[in-house]
Formats: C-alpha cells, sequence, structure tokens
C-alpha cells in the first residue's frame, strides 16, 4: 500500500515528463522531485503528536511531495486525520495533480482531504505578509521543492514582496519565506532548495527573514551535485533544509549523500549553531565532515575581517567588452595597463602578456584606478580546477612609469581603504589567500566558481600587524608555493 501510493504518483509523473519538454518546464523553473528524494525529505519531519496534521505543499507539480508525506503517515497510531493544501497553477500539470489526489484519497488508510488552490501562492498572500499578520492559514508541515527560476525586479512576486528582494530575485527563496510564514509555531519546514541563499549580499533580506522567525534544524547535502534531479538531466547544486520556529539554536545536523537514490549511506555529523550561521550577515556555512569543521574552528578564532582592519576587497572596474573604444593592444599616450585575470602568473602579476587590450584610455575616469600596491585575486576558475583562491602579488613599481592602472571585471583586487599597503602587507595577504585552510574555508562557505568580494570581505583574518609579519615571513623564503604559505600560517596557528 506505502509503495503504491508514491510509485502511482511518480508513474503518471514520468508520463508527463515524456510528452512535455524540458526547455518549456525550465522556463517556468519546474524540475520534479525523485521518489528518493521525497521520501527522504518526508522522514526529516518528527513524528507527529496531534490527532489532525495539517500540510502545505506550495508549487505541488504532479504530488509527488504530497505522496510521500501522506506515505510516511499511513500507520501513524497519533494521527486520525490529515488535511492537505496543494499550490498549482500549471494547466499543464494542474490534471495530473488532480488524478494523484484522487488516487492517495481513495488508497490512504489515514483519513486525508485535498484543497487545491489555483492561485499565485506568493501574491495571493502577499498583504498578510507584508502586514506581518497572522490573518493567512498556518501549517503544522511545510514541504515544498518550489520553482528555481530567477525573476526581474520588477516582476508581481518581486514587487508583493520587497521585504525579502535584493535586485533581481529568485522564486525559490520567496517561496521559502511565504512558507515559513506560513508554518505554524510549532511547526516544521522541509525545503529543497539551491544552496545560493547561504551567501552574499543578493540574498541578505531573505537571511535576515529566515532567521528573525526561523531556526535551521538540519542540512541535506548532495556530494555530487549533478546527481539531484537525474531524471532531470540538471546540473544544480542543491540542499535540503528543515526549519522550524522554536528558537532553540542548539545543534545543527549536517547530513549528506552522494545522490538523491543514495539515502542508505548517510554521512551525519552534528555542528554547533554559532559555527554554521555566522556573523551579522547570518551566511550559512555548509560543513560535511570532521575536517571541515576543523576548518572553521581554526579560522573563526579571529573576530577581524577585511573590513574592520582597514582593507576591502572590491571587483575589477572595467568590463572590456562594454568599453571596446577605450581599449588599446599597445601603449600610447593617455592610455594605462589593464590587468586581466591572466597576468596572474605563479603568485605574482606579470605585465606585459601574450595578449590583446592590455591597455586602456584614461578619459573615462570611472575605469581608471591609482597604481599603487594590490592583491589580486582571480573572480572565476574551472570548476574542475584544484583551487578556488587563486591570487598575485602586484606591486605599483613594476609599472613605475604610471601613475594610474585598470583592473578587469573578472579579477579581484584588495586594497587599503584609507591607506596605501606596504609590500609586506601584500605578501601577508598573499600567505592568506594562496594557503590551502582559506581555500577550504571559501568552498565551504561558496559552493559557486566564482569569487564574490562580499564574501570575502566577511572572511576571518589576522590582526593587521599579524598579516605583515607573515609577509615578512613569505618574503624572506622568496618562495611563492602553497606549501610555504600553509607552513608559514600554521605557525601563526598553532600559537
Amino acid at each position: 500500500m506505502s509503495k503504491t501510493l508514491i510509485d502511482n504518483v511518480f508513474e503518471e509523473t514520468l508520463k508527463y515528463l515524456e510528452g512535455m519538454p524540458k526547455e518549456k518546464r525550465k522556463a517556468i523553473g519546474q524540475f520534479f522531485t525523485s521518489v528518493e528524494t521525497a521520501r527522504y525529505m518526508a522522514s526529516m519531519f518528527v513524528a507527529p503528536k496531534k490527532e489532525n496534521l495539517s500540510i502545505l505543499d506550495p508549487g505541488s507539480g504532479s504530488g509527488i511531495l504530497t505522496a510521500a508525506v501522506i506515505e510516511r503517515l499511513q500507520g501513524d497510531s497519533t494521527v486520525k486525520h490529515i488535511t492537505v493544501t496543494c499550490y498549482e497553477t500549471s494547466e499543464d500539470v494542474l490534471p495530473i495533480l488532480k488524478n494523484n489526489l484522487a488516487y492517495i484519497k481513495a488508497n490512504s488508510v489515514v483519513p486525508v482531504d485535498f484543497d487545491i488552490i489555483e492561485k499565485n501562492y506568493l501574491t495571493s498572500q502577499s498583504d498578510d505578509f507584508n502586514a506581518d499578520n497572522n490573518n493567512a492559514p498556518k501549517y503544522d508541515w511545510v514541504i515544498s521543492n518550489p520553482p528555481y527560476k530567477k525573476i526581474m525586479k520588477d516582476a508581481i512576486e518581486a514587487v508583493s514582496m520587497p521585504s525579502v528582494c535584493y535586485g533581481a530575485p529568485n522564486l525559490y527563496f520567496l517561496f521559502t519565506a511565504m512558507g515559513l510564514y506560513n508554518l505554524d509555531a510549532d511547526g516544521e519546514l522541509v525545503f529543497i532548495i539551491p544552496r545560493s541563499w547561504t551567501s552574499g549580499a543578493y540574498f541578505q533580506r531573505f537571511r535576515d527573514y529566515l532567521f528573525k522567525d526561523g531556526t535551521l534544524k538540519q542540512i541535506h547535502l548532495f556530494v555530487s551535485r549533478d546527481k539531484v534531479f537525474e531524471k532531470e538531466s540538471v546540473l544544480q547544486e542543491t540542499i535540503i533544509i528543515k526549519v522550524d520556529k522554536s528558537r532553540t539554536q542548539n545543534n545543527i545536523k549536517i547530513t549528506s549523500s552522494n545522490s538523491n537514490s543514495d539515502f542508505n549511506n548517510i554521512s551525519t555529523i552534528e555542528v554547533p549553531y554559532s559555527t554554521i550561521v555566522v556573523g551579522a550577515e547570518k551566511y550559512v556555512y555548509l560543513v560535511t565532515t570532521d575536517d571541515e569543521l576543523k576548518v572553521l574552528q581554526s579560522l573563526n578564532r579571529w573576530n577581524n575581517t577585511l573590513l574592520t582592519i582597514g582593507l576591502k576587497m572590491r571587483t575589477g572596474i572595467t568590463v572590456d567588452f562594454r568599453s571596446r573604444e577605450y581599449l588599446r593592444n599597445e601603449p600610447e599616450q593617455d592610455a594605462v595597463p589593464l590587468l586581466y585575470a591572466q597576468h596572474i602568473k605563479n603568485g605574482k602579476v606579470v605585465f606585459p602578456i601574450d595578449k590583446d587590450f592590455q591597455y586602456i584610455t584614461t578619459e573615462k575616469s570611472g575605469l581608471i584606478q591609482r597604481n599603487k600596491n594590490y592583491l589580486l585575486v582571480k573572480r572565476f576558475t574551472a570548476k574542475e580546477e584544484k583551487r578556488r583562491l587563486q591570487c598575485g602579488v602586484y606591486l605599483s613599481d613594476i609599472l613605475l612609469e604610471y601613475d594610474s592602472i585598470s583592473t578587469q571585471n573578472k579579477v579581484n583586487f584588495v586594497e587599503g581603504v584609507n591607506f596605501d599597503m606596504s609590500e609586506k602587507l601584500v605578501y601577508g595577504l598573499y600567505v592568506i589567500f594562496n594557503s590551502t585552510i582559506y581555500d577550504q574555508y571559501y568552498r565551504i562557505l561558496n559552493g559557486s566558481t566564482q569569487v564574490n568580494s562580499t564574501e570575502v570581505n566577511a572572511m576571518p583574518v589576522p590582526p593587521l600587524d599579524e598579516i605583515e609579519k607573515l609577509g615578512s615571513a613569505l618574503m624572506d623564503a622568496n618562495d611563492l608555493s602553497v606549501s610555504v604559505c600553509d607552513k608559514i600560517l600554521g605557525v601563526l596557528l598553532n600559537e
């Protein structure tokens, strides 16, 4: 019986998938949950303690998650009645959803009633959400695989939820915010969503809302990010989160599996809440092993960040393809060097190299910056590369004849905000960003191949004088290798 419920729903879903082009579903952010993932998500809820259980499945698709939850509750001696509310607006999938829910209702051991709401889940409740009142219905369990789709900042969904939006938002975190709003005070929410919300400025308002009202209880990670939606051929770094409103911030359970079909082989660690949810920005650090936990604990001894010690990482100021009229292949009067990521070679910035458009005219002041000491860090690396943080020392005297330079926007640079960095300080920063432990730390913070300056500016660093000591040691060693940087930083970490 219990197997038949979700298997029947999934069989109907496969028929839909075969007849509907993936491109059409991708356009609305529609990707379906596997049976194994749905069952695992349903298992993450604690055993119910009430006879009448209310469940919300926003963006319910064909009803796979609903089927998994009802299957989970078959034979439960406590629950006597289940009420499920499903939101769905896709005219293509609604007939399948209605048929699947009718099948579940007819075959469930526990009596269940369904309410299908054919309205926009976000805009239909936005007035209550924005007023922060309790007029909207509240549910014991909220479960969802919401649509993953970036929308314009003036889209109706974004405009309807301004308190959690910054720039062009993604539907998935708007669904998550509204799901938390619909959660009862002693209820639980389980969502499968991308990990992108865990850091960065674009998700700051969402994180503020999530952690104001909700408390993370569990995070499930997939080791192979291309195997979360195997039937869909989707490459998406996705996680499952469990949230409640208890405000009890004890340990967070971190689980991981290789794929969506490997939930019998799960790794589990429990980590203090303050180690996972960090700082005023509420960045979420996704550790999967004790070794990764040690990385966080080793660096979190320092309360300083680049910003608090007077430094700042910025993104290169010239978008070259938008500034073609100012670019030059050869040096000329009123043109200055334009530094690219390709100029970073073996830990130093080398100029010129065999490359086009290495110079830029000075007629547009917004594309020019002072020629002073910087640490340059590549913004983008290939996913197969071993390191995310790849940096190079830039000292102004290598281009002494120029008062100004420029940086292309695929490279980041660290500078002093109100002072010029000394040579020792630049080399000290190189020790930090070229070390293995800082590369590991950044990978835990951000799963993408892009190095985000906002996130780097929030990472813990030693005091300024200690960074200069690191730089002196590196200059004495005259060796910019990772192993030497690890050795120099290791002395400080072991003090």
